[in-house]
């Protein structure tokens, strides 16, 4: 006879699984931090192999090589982000002193009515440059070092394009090597479980940038409509603040909101407010569940934590990859339910079939 119950026995078993997993994702993780110049930009490349694949594939269809059909879409990738940053560099050149402007308008603006007396701009600025010398030694350093750090971006995105050419053209053989590799005859569940994992990612990348745009032009629009000064910028920031969901439609959408209060008052930036609520409304009821419809869907707790823990792993590029990544992970888990579920239902019908087989 046992002198531990069997309720403990389970729930020290359940501990041990979880430290271990938890280990070896925390291994993982920190491998991953380590080696995160070559490991970013295969994640990249990834996501942009997941956009850029519906493309490809209507070039190899048509009867063009892979190879060449793999090259035409990295350079008109080239071109495409080329241009598009090429916008928004010089929308952001041309109203970015304006916007810098309307946001130190709207600082004085609101410290000067809901500042506590004697509080002015020049003391909020005082105790954010202290905050920042206290708590941002990491980010000063690093804005010290911004050559080399541009320098190592410029090259993880010249590895990350090369290596969407060859994710692209050997997509084929991938599947096969992972076949291979794939223990005993999990071969068809390792396939299953990673074109699952690829076509949430898939889907999130292409309902993404759709959503970005139609985000991106409404608000754009809107704010023209307005007259608020540097709309074409706020718009450009409001597209590439749309791959970080709800995080990044809020900040985008507040700077907005305040250069609108600073440069055109009050009302404009109540309508400004307006159209930035009609257009978040416009995308979480009808956006995301038309576009996104057949992708993972995921609960904004998830997301939230998933960019959270993302944010503490690599900052920005960490805020970007995790909730691709998240989906991905949610699609595999989903394949497992219902590989796991199949399976168990076809023992149970054994089961029965042999139960009525005896006499």
């Amino acid at each position: 006879m046992s002198l531990v119950p069997e309720a403990v026995r389970r729930l020290a078993a359940w501990c041990a699984a979880l430290l271990l997993v938890s280990g070896v994702v925390w291994i993982v993780v920190r491998l991953c931090v380590v080696f995160r110049t070559t490991v970013t930009p295969v994640l990249l490349a990834l996501l942009g192999t997941a956009l850029l694949r519906p493309f490809f594939r209507r070039l190899a269809r048509a009867g063009v090589n892979r190879s060449l059909a793999a090259g035409i879409t990295c350079v008109a990738v080239v071109v495409v982000v080329g241009g598009a940053v090429w916008i928004v560099v010089t929308a952001l050149i041309d109203s970015g002193d304006q916007i810098v402007n309307s946001l130190h308008m709207a600082a004085k603006w609101v410290a000067a009515r809901f500042g506590s007396a004697g509080t002015s701009l020049d003391d909020l600025a005082t105790n954010g440059r202290r905050l920042l010398e206290k708590f941002g030694g990491t980010a000063v350093s690093n804005v010290i070092s911004g050559v080399s750090v541009v320098g190592e971006y410029i090259a993880m995105a010249v590895l990350a394009l090369l290596l969407v050419f060859f994710f692209l053209r050997d997509s084929d053989r991938a599947l096969d090597a992972l076949r291979s590799v794939a223990p005993g005859g999990r071969a068809d569940a390792a396939e299953a479980m990673a074109r699952r994992a690829f076509a949430a990612v898939e889907g999130f990348m292409r309902g993404t940038t759709l959503i970005a745009l139609i985000d991106a032009v409404c608000i754009t629009v809107g704010l023209l409509l307005l007259r608020v000064p540097g709309a074409i910028g706020l718009g450009a920031l409001v597209f590439v603040g749309a791959y970080i969901p709800y995080l990044g439609a809020f900040i985008s959408g507040a700077v907005a909101i305040l250069v609108a209060l600073a440069d055109r008052g009050f009302v404009i930036a109540l309508w400004a407010l307006g159209v930035v609520v009609a257009v978040q409304l416009l995308e979480g009821h009808v956006l995301q569940p038309v576009i996104q419809s057949r992708t993972v869907q995921m609960h904004p707790a998830v997301v939230l934590l998933a960019i959270t823990a993302g944010a503490s792993v690599a900052g920005i590029v960490g805020m970007l990859l995790a909730v691709p990544l998240t989906a991905a992970a949610t699609g595999i888990g989903h394949q497992l339910r219902e590989h796991h579920g199949a399976g168990a239902a076809d023992e149970a019908d054994e089961a029965d079939e042999a139960d009525e087989e005896q006499p």
